[in-house]
């Protein structure tokens, strides 16, 4: 019923998750569609195998659904270290891309983009002072520079921008091409305006279920400004676990609590809006 648009798996499997129970859930819910995507230059064939692994151990009636359901990404998510490396990074990117051998399921560039959300105890470490002007440019550079694969190769750009929406919209302006997600949205309604009268997609996850009250009128009026026609669910596992199960590990199979909560400010059914999606899906990844 419930399709999610990015999920990552290989996560998954690493926290010693059962991957198995997790893809039997997903196929017995007739979800048809399931985004693994990339984080790093050089993860998509680890991340592939990985999940042939995990489908391989499926009972037979269910292994060529779970094989058809789970699609990918590749792109780099912006760490330090790779936006010093971006030339040698980017060559790592188009070589896997071009050794991977299951085209037909290869669908989108990134996740990738820019972050400035400050926060040296967290699981990214991110620390302003490692951005200094030329890290600071070189983010913006291996971010273009993904946006330029993706027009190249005729795909969709899955966008990570957090604190960073000014910049944001000046990169993607900068390259002229309008084709994509902006991944676990978190800026207000003004700033979807803008994103979507440029010709993105805006996708909700688990954090938009973490509204306080006082936010609440404000978080309804997002979710319901988004036209029919652009938006798009996720979950964005193993991170932002909708209530009720924040700060637990997130999977897949939660995605239903995003829908719930969307679908409801909405004034429709989570069925209705599955529906939506679904199309969405279709229409933007070429399904």
């Amino acid at each position: 019923m419930f399709s999610d648009t990015h999920f990552h798996f290989h996560h998954l499997v690493e926290r010693g998750l059962d991957g198995a129970e997790i893809l039997s859930n997903l196929v017995a819910r007739n979800m048809f569609f399931g985004l693994d995507i990339g984080t790093r230059s050089d993860d998509l064939l680890r991340r592939h195998v990985q999940i042939q692994e995990t489908v391989s151990k499926l009972p037979e009636g269910v292994k060529q659904a779970a094989d058809e359901m789970i699609y990918f990404s590749a792109g780099i998510w912006p760490d330090v270290d790779e936006i010093k490396n971006c030339t040698e990074a980017m060559k790592k990117l188009e070589d896997s891309i071009e050794a991977f051998m299951d085209k037909s399921h290869f669908v989108a560039i990134g996740e990738c983009g820019l972050d400035h959300h400050w926060n040296p105890g967290g699981a990214d470490g991110r620390c302003e002072s490692d951005f200094d002007q030329s890290v600071y440019e070189g983010e913006r550079e291996l971010f273009q520079m993904q946006i330029d694969l993706a027009r190249k190769m005729n795909l969709p750009v899955i966008v990570h921008s957090r604190d960073a929406f000014d910049d944001t919209v000046d990169c993607i302006k900068n390259m002229g091409y309008h084709n994509g997600i902006i991944h676990c949205y978190s800026y207000g309604k003004e700033e979807a305006r803008k994103f979507l009268d440029l010709g993105w997609h805006i996708a909700f996850g688990g954090a938009v279920t973490y509204t306080k009250k006082a936010k609440m009128d404000e978080m309804q009026d997002l979710l319901r400004f988004v036209p029919n026609d652009r938006i798009l669910m996720e979950t964005d596992s193993p991170y932002l676990a909708p209530v009720p199960f924040r700060g637990q590990t997130n999977t897949p199979v939660l995605i239903e609590h995003c829908y719930h909560f969307v679908a409801q400010a909405r004034g429709i059914m989570s069925s209705e809006l599955s529906v939506i999606v679904d199309r969405n899906i279709r229409d933007l990844f070429k399904l």
